[in-house]
């Protein structure tokens, strides 16, 4: 498998690299000193900890580097009138009778609790390439799905306040 990203988003997960090999690997690696110092340590709690976090961080840079190894590169460019990645756009729910904004973004950034939605997802696969005043259908499954129509796009460029999601 592999994770659709962005030029953007590689930048964004190698600076994650970045740091926390050039920053926290270092801390990480002072706190297990520091602790294995106080003694015994199989009754030790903080240099337990001390591991844990150093384990997890080089855990996190393995799994950051896996991601960009087997990444699929997309663009975010799209054409001046149609909905493309990192994009803002008002949608009109027919069934609910309702208007919501969401970002369209790749997989890694996706967050619907602060209205970001994955291109992979139902909404943004259905929505991408669409422009406003379309009426499109979304497709949750084979038997259920439904309409949105796109009352605005803003085309916006990527203010990098996007976070990578960590795991």
């Amino acid at each position: 498998m592999y994770d659709e990203l962005t030029e953007n988003d590689i930048k964004k997960i190698q600076e994650e690299i970045d740091y926390r090999k050039l920053v926290v690997r270092k801390e990480a690696i002072e706190a297990v000193k520091e602790a294995r110092a106080h003694g015994d340590l199989s009754e030790n709690f903080e240099y337990h900890a001390a591991k844990r976090d150093k384990n997890q961080n080089e855990s996190r840079i393995r799994y950051l580097e896996r991601m960009i190894r087997t990444a699929k590169v997309i663009s975010d460019k799209s054409k001046a009138d149609e909905v493309g990645i990192n994009n803002r756009v008002e949608l009109y729910f027919e069934d609910d009778d309702e208007t919501e904004t969401y970002k369209i973004v790749t997989t890694v950034r996706g967050n619907s609790l602060d209205n970001k939605i994955s291109n992979e997802s139902p909404l943004g696969r259905a929505v991408l390439g669409h422009k406003a005043g379309d009426r499109v259908y979304v497709k949750v499954n084979d038997r259920a799905g439904y309409y949105v129509v796109i009352k605005s796009i803003d085309k916006t460029a990527d203010d990098g306040s996007d976070q990578i999601r960590k795991y």
